[in-house]
């Protein structure tokens, strides 16, 4: 059992963020990539489409073995985890905003998030955001269509880079000194995000955190793959598969699977 892949899903291509990290901690755990990209953005679509693609995409990946899921996607995560958990026997790990680093750290006690609508209004994000922000001022933004220029592969198009700059301006206004990325898709935009913000300010993303909560919880389950040969690494999804290999950069096999 312990040589039974890690199942990831995403809404797209996003969570190759997460697989990464993932995998720069446990180079020797199997892993499948389950990328919904036909049905991408999640964040536009309601909680019980949601769960419903959340739920096809889980059994997907219990039917290939997976011995435990990573829902790779901030709005699966927060609208559809626990639905998730309290319907399959198998280990779940969500991904959230990371605004507790944020809020904790901030000095001048301002910090932006950029999230898909999907997130922002979440049950779940309105909870953790009200426990850990207190008085801190936090600047909301859905990022409504960087997610499908980045399924399109225009991650460093023009207009992405005009979209970015609509939306942090405000940010950068109230004088934000820290950026939550709260989609797996954004911390691609890394190089546009740091030539665009002032220097002081901070982007924190989710991805180390999750990889090192994954880990734990395999330990905790006694699932850790304790061997040492090359893992098998496998990507799949519904939409442009040229798109994930050049986020891979090229590295990686990916197949389309119509589902």
């Amino acid at each position: 059992m312990n040589t039974q892949p890690i199942g990831i899903f995403d809404s797209g291509v996003g969570g190759t963020s997460i697989w990464t990290a993932i995998h720069a901690l446990m180079p020797h755990e199997n892993t499948l990539y389950l990328a919904d990209s036909a049905h991408a953005p999640y964040g536009t679509k309601s909680k019980e489409a949601i769960i419903a693609l959340s739920k096809k995409n889980t059994e997907y990946l219990m039917g290939q073995g997976c011995k435990i899921i990573v829902v790779a996607c901030n709005t699966a995560t927060t609208n559809a985890i626990t639905v998730l958990r309290e319907t399959y026997n198998i280990p779940f790990i969500g991904i959230e905003p990371a605004i507790k680093t944020a809020a904790l750290q901030t000095k001048t006690q301002t910090i932006g998030i950029l999230a898909t609508k999907g997130t922002l209004s979440s049950e779940l994000f309105s909870k953790t955001s009200g426990a850990f922000t207190g008085s801190i001022k936090i600047i909301e933004q859905v990022g409504e269509g960087i997610v499908e220029l980045i399924e399109d592969g225009k991650l460093f198009s023009k207009e992405m880079k005009a979209l970015l700059k609509l939306y942090l301006n405000p940010m950068i206004t109230a004088n934000i000194d820290y950026l939550v990325l709260g989609c797996t898709h954004y911390p691609y935009l890394m190089p546009l995000l740091l030539e665009l913000l002032p220097k002081h300010v901070k982007i924190i993303d989710s991805g180390e955190a999750v990889a090192r909560q994954t880990k734990a919880v395999l330990v905790k389950h006694d699932l850790l793959n304790l061997q040492t040969k090359k893992a098998q690494n496998r990507f799949f999804t519904n939409g442009n598969t040229r798109v994930i290999a050049t986020l891979l950069g090229e590295k990686y096999k990916v197949d389309y699977l119509n589902f």
